[in-house]
């Protein structure tokens, strides 16, 4: 049964805290998940987040300070000593513990890396921190199972067991040389369907994926998706195997990658969440409103230098709304296909058939569209030529906005943009201007104002 907070038992926590009763309160939280766990400090007050924090075993809170959200994992690390967050460091992983140790004021960082009691433990994060958040050196773990090619079996078995103490999850097996570079991998059934007295070279596979350190973490997303990985090396500079990248650091990195596109797509300018600041949200949210305001006035000004045209033919101006609207619809999901195939390597550059592919798309879509409008402007209105004018011009409108919805996102993917800014209000806008600019050029030069 899924777990759910509920309000009884939020008012019982908090009056075992009260009452300082520890062993009922342990008793009480021991047997739930760490993520469970998380989800109830998240409601609490940070004292009473901080007092069960102190009383609760370090292997859990350390689970527990991985699923806070960032905002109260900060106040919690705020209220405990070096001493005692350095204790949750040493029961993490080395790319977790890097992570939160990331998070620290330069100071206090320090003072908790000196009280690490694990010295290499405390060595592998302090590499790890040099690496860039955004690449496979940020993400990648140093726990992992190695063996040298020239080993026999036997002695790969003994090695390996002593390295899988410190290992959660074994993946995968990879093989190096006497240099620590990476020669390739090799598979358990191989390892315990050959003699013990065979040479690991003459067992392992030589053909192994893997990433640099350098490698953005988009890049491993994209390649541990594509061969269905669990797991992947990472290799430095000298093609050393320094660590591996695991499929939940890939979960978060798709999660946060598709939560950024969804907030700029909306018009959202930096990465926010509802439990921030109303400054931040403000700020986050108004450049682009700034800038629609800015472009609606343009485009309020192309209607006002068309008033000749709407005062002979009142219907040119009903119909504006339409156009921006479906302009704007075609224009949004051509560059939301673009925006998703760069995304997940189906499109990688210019393409000329996709192109064509997509203004085929837009023409039949904008056809059906123009002869429905023509239909009901000749019913409703009976002026033939003037529906005329309408149907062609939006054709042409959804022609153009099909056109900036491929186009725009791939020249903004070249040129190093995140190409999920062109989405949304972007594109709208743009389509805006320019679909009633060509909309009355159109209509006027078929009724010959």
């Amino acid at each position: 049964m899924q777990f759910k907070i509920s309000k009884e038992l939020l008012e019982q926590i908090e009056q075992l805290i009260h009452q300082k009763k520890d062993s009922e309160l342990e008793v009480l939280l021991n047997d739930l998940h760490h993520a469970d766990l998380a989800e109830i400090f998240n409601e609490l007050d940070v004292d009473d987040a901080i007092y069960i924090f102190k009383i609760l075993d370090s292997e859990k809170t350390a689970e527990i300070l991985l699923e806070l959200e960032e905002d109260v994992r900060e106040k919690i690390l705020q209220g405990l000593s070096a001493k005692e967050i350095a204790e949750e460091i040493d029961e993490l992983d080395t790319d977790d513990a890097a992570d939160i140790i990331a998070e620290l004021p330069q100071r206090k960082k320090e003072e908790v890396i000196s009280e690490l009691e694990d010295v290499e433990h405390a060595k592998d994060i302090v590499d790890l921190l040099r690496y860039d958040e955004d690449t496979a050196g940020g993400l990648m773990g140093k726990e992992l199972v190695k063996v040298n090619e020239n080993w026999n079996v036997l002695t790969c078995v003994k090695e390996m067991r002593i390295q899988a103490e410190h290992v959660t999850r074994v993946h995968s097996i990879y093989v190096v040389d006497d240099e620590n570079r990476l020669k390739g991998r090799l598979s358990l059934k191989d390892l315990l369907t050959t003699s013990t007295k065979t040479p690991i070279s003459q067992v392992y596979i030589k053909k192994v994926d893997y990433v640099k350190v350098d490698t953005p973490n988009t890049e491993v997303a994209r390649v541990m998706q594509k061969y269905d990985l669990e797991a992947i090396p990472v290799v430095d500079e000298l093609g050393r195997l320094v660590g591996r990248v695991t499929i939940d650091d890939i979960v978060d990195v798709i999660k946060e990658e598709a939560d950024k596109d969804y907030q700029m797509a909306a018009g959202i300018t930096q990465d926010v969440e509802a439990s921030d600041s109303v400054f931040e949200l403000t700020k986050a949210r108004l450049p682009w409103l700034l800038i629609g305001m800015v472009v609606e006035i343009i485009a309020s000004y192309i209607l006002k230098g068309n008033e000749k045209a709407f005062h002979k033919f009142e219907t040119l101006i009903i119909f504006v709304p339409l156009l921006s609207a479906t302009a704007g619809n075609i224009g949004v999901q051509a560059s939301a296909i673009v925006v998703q195939g760069l995304a997940n390597g189906t499109l990688k550059e210019f393409n000329r058939n996709y192109l064509t592919k997509e203004l085929s798309v837009a023409m039949i879509s904008g056809t059906i569209i123009s002869l429905m409008l023509l239909v009901f402007h000749s019913v409703v209105y009976q002026q033939y030529q003037v529906g005329m004018a309408i149907s062609i011009s939006i054709i042409v409108v959804i022609l153009f906005a099909a056109i900036t919805g491929t186009l725009v996102p791939l020249f903004l993917h070249k040129n190093k943009i995140d190409p999920a800014i062109a989405t949304g209000p972007f594109i709208s806008t743009t389509n805006d201007v320019f679909g009633i600019l060509l909309y009355f050029t159109i209509a006027k030069l078929i009724l010959g104002i």
